[in-house]
C-alpha cells in the first residue's frame, strides 16, 4: 500500500484544515486507517481512526469535537478535517494504513499499522 498525505499548511489559530491522504496498491476498502502526528520533541501520537466502511471512528480526546475523520472508498481517499486549530496541534501528521482489520474495528495504536505515508506540516499559530 502507498499513501500519500497532503493538506498541510500555515494557519491561524481558530482556523482550518483539511488532510487528504490518497492510496493505492491494494483495495481500500480492506484497510482500517489512521491518522498520527509527531510535534518536534514529542513522540508520535494517535489523532484518529476509521474503519473499513467508515461507519466506527475513533478520536484522541485532544481534538475530540474539533477533528473529524472520513473516508471516500470509491476514492481511496481518506480526510482529516481539523477546526478550531490551536497551536498545540503544530505537528507532522501521518496518515496510515492496516491491511488486517476486521470489518468493524478502528485502531489507535501505531503498531497496529502495517503501512505509513509520509508527513504533512501543519504549523499553528497562535
Amino acid at each position: 500500500v502507498q499513501l500519500q498525505a497532503s493538506g498541510g499548511g500555515l494557519v491561524q489559530a481558530g482556523g482550518s484544515l483539511r488532510l487528504s491522504c490518497a492510496a493505492s496498491g491494494r483495495t481500500f476498502s480492506n484497510q482500517a486507517m489512521g491518522w498520527f502526528r509527531q510535534a518536534p520533541g514529542k513522540e508520535r501520537e494517535f489523532v484518529a481512526a476509521i474503519n473499513r466502511n467508515g461507519r466506527i471512528t475513533s478520536y484522541a480526546d485532544s481534538v475530540k469535537g474539533r477533528f473529524t475523520i472520513s473516508r471516500d472508498n470509491a476514492k481511496n481517499t481518506v480526510t482529516l478535517q481539523m477546526n478550531s486549530l490551536k497551536s498545540e496541534d503544530t505537528a507532522v501528521y501521518s496518515c496510515a494504513a492496516n491491511s488486517r482489520a476486521i470489518l468493524s474495528a478502528t485502531y489507535n495504536r501505531a503498531e497496529e499499522y502495517n503501512y505509513w505515508g509520509q508527513g504533512t506540516l501543519v504549523t499553528v499559530s497562535s
